[in-house]
């Protein structure tokens, strides 16, 4: 499952990630709590000898190469963090490109829910997700390992994005689960102003929030011509137009509802991405995340 859903050229790639905290001692985003152990974790502590059974990698070669002898470079590991993965799971997340219509934006969220399971099973942090769709959102609770990652896909697997967007207390307790501490990232194309309430009631009660809006490339391109029939997924209003008509009033309205996402994101200190069905999975987690040795 896991490898189905990462390509190999990308599952290479994110080995240079990490996931971090804003919520570090000192605000240097290495993590929610440093902690003294030693081992290959992501800040520099100290060398050691080499010892039998150490990884070659971590042998500094340079230090080799001054001193004839292998010293291995240690570090101070962080502290796991609760990472929670939320997914709109609603209808309008079933839309795909005219170019590719094999691939919906749930099925890019779906991969990308991959991803970023698979940096934290890295890191050793424990992870949990909600899918938001209906009045029962499926709600898998934190945990680690390979075991919880495989449950974690195999019921993502499991669901079909439909309906509309929960209203009242459906929502709210999938909120309830997520702790004050964890972080939580919440993929959704946000056409719905419920999703962005979601994200905007954890972020005001003390949650870290990142988003990441999902978009087709035909919604960023609009590359429609003649007469067309567009159809709302969750109302099923219909209309009409003449494409090439409205193809620049469309465009101006989209550039503007994504930019003021972006600035309410801001405002609320959201750290926010975009993804479009025709980037590289690992795109906007470069956007999001860190690469091993930056700070965030």
């Amino acid at each position: 499952m896991p490898n189905a859903l990462i390509p190999p050229d990308v599952r290479a790639r994110l080995r240079e990630l990490r996931i971090v905290s804003r919520r570090s001692a000192g605000g240097d985003g290495l993590g929610q709590h440093a902690s003294r152990s030693r081992g290959a974790g992501l800040e520099f502590a100290q060398y050691r000898a080499y010892e039998p059974g150490d990884e070659p990698r971590r042998i500094d070669w340079k230090l080799y190469a001054r001193s004839d002898r292998y010293f291995v470079r240690e570090a101070e590991r962080d502290s796991p963090l609760d990472l929670w993965l939320l997914l709109d799971a609603t209808a309008s997340m079933r839309q795909a490109d005219l170019a590719r219509p094999d691939l919906a934006k749930f099925d890019a969220a779906r991969s990308l829910a991959a991803c970023v399971i698979d940096i934290a099973l890295r890191q050793g942090d424990r992870f949990g997700i909600v899918a938001i769709a209906g009045s029962t959102p499926l709600a898998i609770p934190l945990g680690s390992g390979a075991r919880h990652r495989d449950r974690c896909l195999l019921e993502l697997a499991r669901v079909q994005p439909a309906g509309a967007w929960p209203q009242g207390s459906a929502w709210q307790a999938a909120g309830a689960r997520i702790a004050s501490h964890a972080l939580v990232l919440m993929l959704s194309d946000f056409f719905d102003k419920s999703a962005f309430e979601f994200v905007r009631r954890l972020a005001g009660a003390g949650r870290e929030v990142l988003t990441l809006q999902m978009l087709a490339a035909d919604e960023r391109d609009f590359p429609f011509a003649g007469g067309r029939r567009f159809i709302d997924p969750e109302s099923n209003a219909q209309r009409r137009v003449e494409a090439s008509a409205v193809r620049a009033d469309f465009l101006a309205r989209f550039a503007a509802a994504r930019a003021a996402l972006a600035n309410d994101c801001a405002a609320l200190g959201i750290r926010h991405a975009e993804y479009v069905l025709d980037e590289a999975l690992d795109a906007p987690l470069r956007r999001l995340f860190s690469a091993l040795g930056a700070r965030a």
